[in-house]
């Protein structure tokens, strides 16, 4: 097909008239570039001796989707030496080590006798996972969240084998599923919701948490639904491996009986499909089967967002939702789950009742508001999360406290990268306010860190203005508008869109 359409292009090309006569050739009628995404990974291996990893995979995939409930039998041949060290090098290079102590600059100084050994243990049934190493990170509430830190081997097998199950499992889930794949990024979901709410019929908004999701999966129920896809006994096993391995918190060994480690590299697989089954597919045929109105659902991860057209259908679902979720073990968070009056017309329906503004609701890091553009239209305005902002704030603070004397080129083009990373999240339509306030208080704060020097410093309000625009970038927006990009990743002539 390549062949011909380029065939087909070289004919056009030649057929074509120049636009002007007198240019140079090279601007007649130039034909289109290829998507830089096809370019940076070629589709075979430039060895001929080395069976292409894509190659294996892309059959695997059309496999799936061809036959939706055909079970793999034989799958483990695919974690072939070419794709466990492929695995490798997609590993973070600054990642901690697990228990092992094993860094990827260690492992990488006999790259290709470790990774034949580690091939040749995992295929006669030798290799072992290790305990996780459990660490603690704080969470914006000030809680601690914990960590499983795997050794880096059991990154490599998890990494390799998830690419194989994604080649399965990427034709299986559904659209509404945004959360750690490939492809799909937390912008994709929060696109598709604001889309949702603008343009469907979405009064009600319905925020589902689950409480404590990765501490609370069954192994027995995980099992059991890799096994509708997976024959094989040889990943099943392997998966067990991870599941039961445990975790090392100072020196102490506590096995594992529920839940998958946050932060290990087949974890968001895994949660992605316990959901899968769990929410998905029951979300999807009670919309069909049981809801009066229109209803929306956007998942990323255990994060659940529902819209509905009536209240009715709302409230019947959370009913029927908290059902579902204890026949798998899991349960729904009390006060952070709840339904709330959103939408096109929920300003207009609360003030014909006498109620105040519609509430707001907050989803990936964004607060959802239900607002008036210029002309007075419905708009959804969306803008940073007060208390994370605060977070990352407080964060700026004290690693200035530890810069305090570094030299100023230094800290301005630390605090530059910040920057740059906060915006290129939050920078959505309608939240240039929110942006704004966030430079204004880094600069504040590197003031003020400058000031505590010492004593007769002399920095005063003009010379920080002069050191923000050179080393800070100025608040714009830089996503385009939800629909806009929505409609150009799911085209209305495409199937399902």
């Amino acid at each position: 097909m390549m062949h011909e359409r380029e065939k087909s292009d070289s004919a056009e090309v030649a057929k074509k008239p120049a636009n002007k006569a007198g240019q140079p050739a090279a601007e007649r009628v130039e034909r289109r570039a290829e998507a830089e995404g096809n370019m940076g990974e070629p589709r075979t291996r430039r060895t001929p001796r080395r069976e292409s990893v894509s190659q294996g995979l892309d059959r695997v995939r059309q496999a799936a989707k061809a036959r939706k409930k055909e079970r793999f039998t034989a799958l483990l041949h695919h974690v072939n030496v070419d794709l466990l060290t492929d695995a490798y090098l997609w590993l973070k290079r600054s990642a901690a080590p697990g228990v092992d102590g094993v860094t990827w600059q260690e492992y990488a100084q006999d790259l290709e006798a470790n990774i034949g050994r580690l091939h040749a243990r995992i295929h006669r049934g030798a290799y072992r996972a290790l305990p996780s190493r459990r660490q603690y990170i704080a969470k914006p509430d000030g809680r601690q969240r914990p960590l499983g830190i795997a050794a880096l081997e059991d990154k490599i097998v998890q990494r390799a084998l998830v690419e194989v199950l994604n080649a399965i499992y990427e034709e299986d889930f559904c659209g509404f599923s945004y959360g750690f794949r490939p492809g799909r990024s937390q912008h994709d979901a929060l696109d598709a919701l604001a889309t949702a709410i603008t343009r469907t019929k979405v009064n009600w908004i319905y925020d589902a948490d689950i409480r404590s999701f990765f501490d609370s999966v069954s192994h027995d129920w995980l099992v059991r639904f890799v096994e509708h896809r997976i024959g094989d006994p040889r990943v099943i096993r392997l998966i067990r491996k991870w599941l039961k391995a445990g975790v090392m918190e100072d020196g102490v060994l506590t096995p594992t009986e529920e839940g998958t480690p946050q932060g290990a590299v087949a974890s968001p697989l895994l949660a992605n499909l316990y959901l899968h089954y769990v929410f998905d597919l029951w979300a999807q045929r009670w919309r069909h089967h049981h809801a009066q109105g229109n209803v929306i659902f956007v998942r990323y991860a255990d994060d659940i967002v529902a819209g509905f057209e009536h209240k009715a259908d709302a409230q019947r679902f959370h009913a029927d939702l908290q059902q579902r979720m204890e026949k798998f073990a899991l349960s729904l968070h009390p006060d952070k789950t709840r339904l709330i009056e959103f939408g096109r017309f929920a300003a207009k329906d609360r003030a014909q009742r006498g109620l105040g503004k519609p509430e707001t609701f907050d989803y990936l890091g964004l607060t959802h508001i239900c607002g008036r553009s210029r002309q007075g239209a419905f708009q959804l305005k969306r803008k940073s999360r007060r208390d994370r902002m605060r977070a990352k704030l407080r964060a700026i603070k004290d690693e200035l406290r530890r810069r305090m004397h570094d030299p100023i080129q230094q800290q301005g083009r630390w605090l530059g990268l910040v920057v740059r990373g906060y915006f290129a999240y939050h920078a959505v339509p309608t939240n240039i306010a929110s942006l704004t306030a966030f430079r204004q208080h880094v600069v504040d704060l590197w003031r003020r860190a400058l000031k505590r020097r010492s004593q007769k410093d002399r920095t005063t309000w003009c010379r920080i203005a002069v050191l923000a625009d050179e080393f800070l970038p100025a608040p714009r927006i830089l996503h385009p508008w939800p629909d806009a990009r929505f409609a150009g990743l799911h085209p209305r002539w495409e199937p399902g869109a």
